[in-house]
């Protein structure tokens, strides 16, 4: 497992705090979401893994919607599956009293009941009249196909230079290590979309050197 002291403890204490996690691969989030009318996408290490073709150990599988299409998820699995909120460590359920998450770019955790484990976990992404949007650089905005890509077994994935950008403002251990597995894949132009954008936002940051 690719994780640091500080990794495990903070997973440990979300486990402690809101339960138990046995978190589905890429191929049970679909089951989840079949028939769902609206796109959704695997984001995160799952997504480098699915474009590298080099598979690492991993906690969760983190999926995407966007922020509009979460009433339509709720009727999708009504009666199948709970959803919960998170945001800023506040956290509650999804019902037909309280129906709105916390903001756009907010977290929503996945189980069957109350007893029952986490399954999958899913961060939102903003919206801008129906086009996807990048929760870290607002004015990125693009159509779902231009910023994500479908796999053999029929999958969406987050395109591979975006989950590094994302990945760049944490820097843990795995994202270093997803950063060395995928930067020899990409192609010139997502090698100098990524080294351009995260140039502008954080110009001293230490990835940059190896961007090259």
């Amino acid at each position: 497992m690719i994780e640091d002291a500080g990794e495990v403890a903070e997973r440990e204490y979300w486990a402690r705090l809101y339960g138990r996690w046995e978190a589905f691969d890429p191929a049970g989030v679909a089951g989840v979401m079949e028939g769902f009318g609206r796109p959704w996408w695997v984001v995160g290490g799952w997504a480098i893994d699915a474009f590298t073709g080099v598979r690492r150990e991993h906690q969760d599988v983190d999926v995407s919607i966007l922020a509009c299409d979460v009433p339509a998820l709720r009727e999708h699995v009504r009666g199948r599956w709970d959803l919960w909120n998170l945001a800023g460590g506040d956290m509650r359920p999804l019902t037909d009293q309280h129906p709105d998450v916390f903001h756009p770019a907010s977290q929503l955790w996945v189980r069957e009941h109350g007893d029952a484990p986490w399954v999958i976990d899913l961060p939102l992404t903003p919206d801008r009249d129906g086009l996807w949007t990048n929760k870290f650089l607002p004015e990125h905005t693009a159509e779902i196909d231009q910023v994500t890509w479908i796999a053999d077994n029929q999958i969406r994935y987050l395109n591979p230079e975006i989950v590094l950008f994302f990945k760049a403002r944490k820097q843990r251990t795995k994202d270093t290590h997803d950063l060395t597995q995928t930067w020899p894949t990409l192609t010139s132009l997502q090698q100098t979309w990524l080294h351009q954008t995260l140039n502008k936002t954080n110009p001293h940051h230490p990835w940059l050197p190896h961007l090259t």
